[in-house]
Formats: structure tokens, sequence, C-alpha cells
């Protein structure tokens, strides 16, 4: 995962996921509303699984 995709999953975690399908979108969507930190961690769990 490049240093530029971690700062956006950091500073906006919708975006970050935006190529991994509207479902991944929404469910960082929803945990970025219901607080921050779950937000940053689900989108940095889902832009890390695709790399094994």
């Amino acid at each position: 995962m490049s240093f530029l995709r971690v700062l956006i999953c950091i500073f906006f975690p919708p975006l970050a996921v935006l190529d991994k399908g509207c479902g991944s979108v929404l469910i960082v969507f929803l945990l970025t509303l219901a607080g921050w930190i779950p937000g940053v961690l689900a989108a940095l769990i889902i832009n890390n699984r695709g790399r094994y």
C-alpha cells in the first residue's frame, strides 16, 4: 500500500476505498459516521487485504 493511500485512509476513509466497490464504500462511510477511528481501521484493512 502506498504512502499516499495510507494518508487518504487516515484523512478521508471512504475516498480510499472507492475502487473496491460500493459495498466497501458504504461500510467505511457508516463506520466513519459512527466514529473516525473505526472508519480509518476499516479502510486500512480493506486496502491491505488485496495485497496477499
